[in-house]
């Protein structure tokens, strides 16, 4: 809900058809867009940029949230700042994502907040739709597509694979989709009057901050919005052992989610850690049972038809890597579920 600021008070308001409060004298509201950032000194740039170019009728902040990084970020992010005066800097001392969006929450000014990282670039017209959409459907929070590019070949077999069902499963911010409600978006743009409700981003999560967030939003009673007509485009890591850390890690803190709310639980979850279990089960007692090797062989054919189609539109050299970037996000997923984490 929109609320009345000092400098930009309420003086007219409709009702949405979810009974939210719209002001109408002022039909662009002020935007404050916040970013946690770490280690992003080869993306920033183009990341900030894409916000700055933003065709957006009203007032805009940047925030950036910088995490003790181990490369250039701070000095670009500064460089940044210092030619264009609607970036604000603060500091995150733990560099820890929820907790740079948080310290970038108590430094913005705005009522509408648009979650953004620096590891992507917002599509053209990405913030005037997301005000209207939420302003059209009264949602506490806005999101589209997460929609992975890359550059080198690695990179756009990663793309091919977090775009299919494959790959992820067939959650619409990967895949696509019709509008509507969602379990969660990608990133997204929130009324701060949500934010405050459910008191900010757990600083427990140090990933699927944002899943948990819109989980406690809808279990407040809020709606959580999904849309084509957003995309966000995503960079892939670099090379298999990164993404291997990333799907790692991914796993762990999905399963402390499933611990922290079992009934958020589903099969999605589930199908990483189970094909798992199956390839080393299959592998291991067919050395005693040769039908149990079906299991690995059976994944193992999966992967490899399945990438080469997912591929086959990319090129060779794109659809040749695919089944390999689909089995280790599988498998680095599953087994960092199993493993699981303690919240460190």
């Amino acid at each position: 809900m929109l609320r009345p600021t000092p400098d930009r008070p309420v003086e007219a308001a409709s009702t949405s058809a979810a009974g939210n409060l719209i002001d109408v004298t002022d039909p662009r509201p002020a935007v404050s867009v916040i970013m946690p950032i770490l280690n992003e000194e080869r993306h920033l740039a183009e990341a900030v940029g894409s916000v700055l170019a933003q065709e957006y009728a009203g007032e805009m902040e940047v925030v950036l949230a910088i995490g003790p990084s181990r490369d250039r970020t701070q000095e670009v992010a500064e460089q940044l700042a210092a030619q264009d005066p609607r970036l604000t800097l603060v500091a995150n001392p733990s560099g820890r994502t929820p907790d740079g969006l948080n310290a970038a929450l108590g430094a913005a000014s705005h009522e509408i907040i648009v979650r953004m990282d620096g590891h992507g670039e917002l599509s053209e017209g990405y913030i005037d739709a997301a005000v209207r959409i939420l302003e059209e459907t009264g949602a506490a929070n806005v999101g589209g597509v997460m929609l992975a590019e890359g550059q080198t070949h690695f990179e756009r077999a990663v793309a091919a694979a977090m775009g299919s069902r494959l790959g992820l499963g067939g959650a619409r911010f990967h895949v696509g989709g019709a509008p509507g409600e969602a379990e969660t978006v990608f990133l997204g743009a929130f009324r701060r009057d949500w934010l405050r409700r459910v008191g900010g981003y757990d600083s427990s999560y140090a990933r699927a901050q944002d899943w948990e967030m819109n989980w406690r939003i809808r279990q407040a009673g809020g709606v959580v919005w999904f849309t084509p007509e957003l995309t966000v485009t995503y960079r892939p890591r670099r090379d298999l052992p990164a993404l291997a850390r990333q799907y790692y890690r991914t796993g762990q803190w999905r399963r402390f989610l499933v611990r922290q709310h079992p009934e958020s639980v589903s099969a999605r979850y589930l199908a990483p850690p189970t094909a798992l279990v199956g390839v080393v089960a299959g592998a291991v007692g067919g050395l005693v049972w040769r039908p149990l090797l079906a299991l690995p062989l059976g994944y193992a054919g999966l992967v490899v038809v399945g990438g080469a189609v997912i591929g086959a539109k990319h090129g060779p050299r794109v659809a040749a890597q695919v089944p390999v970037v689909l089995a280790t996000m599988h498998l680095s997923w599953g087994s960092g579920f199993l493993r699981g984490t303690t919240g460190d």
